[in-house]
């Protein structure tokens, strides 16, 4: 029997954090405030090896920033309903997270730690880490990113619970300011059954921390 496949309909439902900018410059544009930024920085942009550096800065910032062109719900919204009535936690470990911090454009890397209770349906797993690369794929600061990652989940699916940790570290803190280097940030977010049952709370924590133990 192939698995009952449901549309929830949501694919409207942009979830963003920002509004889209009035006016979107020209890659010519961009280009030419590369070519500023390097002047600026007391190099000569016609020398030889950054006479093509514009063009690739350009198109880096589209590879880095894809996830503005990119529907988190839609990437949700094809779901499944037989799952011979699995109610447990549904847990992904390790999902890589590369993103770019909205202060100084100095990307962050880590790991996020995803689980979700389902109620009366599931998702592709592929999709939670589909979620994660979206939102990474945009200007970001760490705490912005792991409410958005869950009130993706939680708008689309209706679970009974949603709990994310993400670690990652940080080039704006490591490579400037106070250039500490190895430190990680830890954010969390718990809702439901995660928020109001400790028990479903330290199992997550539990299998998220035996991760890293080994």
């Amino acid at each position: 029997m192939e698995p009952m496949v449901k549309n929830n309909g949501a694919a409207h439902l942009t979830l963003t954090s920002e509004a889209t900018p009035r006016a979107r410059p020209t890659r010519a544009e961009a280009e030419a405030a590369v070519r500023t930024l390097l002047a600026w920085s007391g190099d000569n942009p016609d020398r030889e090896g950054l006479l093509d550096t514009p063009k690739r800065v350009a198109a880096a910032f589209q590879e880095y920033f894809a996830g503005y062109s990119a529907d988190p719900v839609e990437a949700l919204s094809r779901t499944f309903e037989d799952v011979a009535g699995y109610d447990d936690m549904v847990m992904l470990r390790d999902i890589r997270v590369q993103s770019h911090c909205e202060h100084h454009i100095a990307p962050f890397v880590g790991v996020a730690h995803i689980a979700y209770l389902p109620r009366d349906r599931v998702v592709g797993l592929s999709k939670l880490a589909r979620v994660v690369e979206i939102f990474a794929s945009r200007l970001q600061t760490q705490e912005k990113l792991t409410a958005q990652v869950s009130n993706a989940i939680e708008t689309v699916l209706k679970p009974r619970g949603v709990a994310i940790l993400i670690e990652a570290e940080h080039q704006c803190m490591s490579m400037r300011g106070v250039r500490q280097h190895g430190v990680s940030t830890v954010t969390t977010r718990f809702s439901g059954v995660f928020e109001t049952d400790a028990s479903y709370r330290d199992r997550f924590l539990q299998m998220v921390h035996a991760v890293q133990r080994t």
